[in-house]
């Protein structure tokens, strides 16, 4: 046993001790775009192009008002916002409406204008945020379009920094990182250990290579040039993704695009999910196609996970005289990283001591997340299901 242990440990701690110069190194690479110095408008070379934002919403009354009233109060000059219905139920709908109907309270509602779409039926093999950005991306001219979601929060000055860095750096896609708002100890355990897997697995600091794989794509504000959205054939060629947000991102790098990435500070903020059974309910949907609904790479995920995650943990425990260091170093470097994500997030670094707990509520929700779709031979989305086999063929 005592062989098991330093094999298993001293691996744990080499991986664990390459994250953290990685990540180390790497962070400080990223550009945080709420600094003074992005306090700017684009350049006179480049004027001001023509933006359009993109939101899609379904059965959004609590949080819709208050995102597209932000979004209509940009201080940006040449932009507009176009709000899709997509099928609601509550009032989301009444509420677009609404505010397109009035200026009040929109100090730059002379400077732009909000347009609302009404999705009353979704078309055969499409997702239905898929569909609802296809179409208003369809009714745009603008240079750039900007994909976010209805729960997003912009502060003012935030698209104006965005395009002056894209812009400045002649950026094909650029996704600003958003801030989550975290209430509950439970959803800070969570996000945490999401995040850090987030960076584990994706390297923000390496999208802007070219020669490196690794790509990006966030949900809350995807911003990419029209005539790039359009080489990699639109929305329609991900009719039929639920990790929709990541796989734009895929295809743009594939294609040979500039991509980067930029950190925002309050620049943006979402309040993604109201405690732990709130991330778990959010990330049954979209957990088992990140595994490609392949059932083999969701274990196999599962027990990757338990032995990166909980074996440092257990090992310190169970191991004896020297085979305890490098669980210890393992350890160490975990403890560093919570540190680390603490300098920019409300989780504080003691939340190390609940990755454990972490662990196994993320396994749980991949087991979860297959059961359901294997169960339902589909995925189940505010009120559609869509079919195993066509979210499998509709795959990027």
């Amino acid at each position: 046993m005592i062989y098991f242990h330093w094999i298993a440990g001293t691996l744990l701690a080499a991986i664990w001790l390459s994250r953290v110069i990685d990540t180390s190194l790497g962070v400080r690479t990223l550009v945080n775009i709420s600094l003074p110095e992005w306090d700017r408008h684009p350049s006179t070379l480049t004027g001001n192009p023509r933006v359009t934002i993109i939101v899609p919403a379904r059965n959004e009354e609590v949080s819709i008002r208050q995102a597209l009233s932000q979004l209509l109060a940009l201080d940006y000059d040449n932009y507009e916002v176009i709000a899709i219905n997509d099928r609601s139920t509550d009032r989301t709908g009444e509420i677009m409406d609404d505010l397109a109907a009035s200026s009040d309270g929109h100090p730059h509602s002379s400077k732009t204008n909000l347009r609302v779409i009404h999705i009353t039926e979704l078309p055969p093999r499409w997702m239905g945020k898929a569909h609802a950005m296809w179409s208003a991306a369809k009714q745009s001219t603008a240079d750039w379009l900007l994909f976010t979601d209805a729960d997003v929060m912009f502060r003012p000055d935030c698209l104006r920094r965005a395009i002056a860095y894209a812009e400045a750096e002649r950026a094909d896609h650029l996704v600003l990182f958003p801030r989550t708002i975290m209430k509950r100890p439970g959803e800070k355990m969570m996000l945490a250990f999401f995040q850090l897997m987030f960076v584990f697995g994706h390297r923000p600091w390496k999208v802007a290579d070219p020669k490196a794989k690794d790509h990006i794509g966030v949900g809350a504000f995807n911003m990419v040039r029209r005539q790039v959205y359009e080489a990699v054939g639109t929305y329609e060629a991900l009719r039929f993704e639920v990790v929709d947000d990541m796989k734009l991102g895929k295809v743009i790098k594939n294609g040979g695009f500039r991509q980067r990435n930029v950190l925002g500070g309050d620049l943006l903020e979402l309040h993604w999910a109201m405690g732990a059974r709130g991330v778990v309910r959010n990330l049954t949907k979209n957990f088992f196609a990140v595994m490609s609904f392949q059932s083999w790479r969701a274990i196999g995920f599962c027990v990757a996970a338990a032995f990166l995650n909980i074996m440092p943990f257990a090992g310190v425990l169970l191991a004896h005289g020297l085979a305890r260091i490098p669980y210890g170093v393992a350890l160490a470097c975990l403890f560093f990283l919570y540190f680390g994500m603490s300098l920019f997030s409300d989780v504080r670094p003691w939340y190390f001591l609940l990755h454990p707990l972490g662990t196994l509520l993320f396994i749980y929700t991949m087991l979860r997340s297959m059961f359901f779709a294997l169960r339902n031979n589909g995925v189940e989305w505010r009120g559609t299901i869509y079919p195993l086999d066509e979210l499998r063929r509709g795959l990027v």
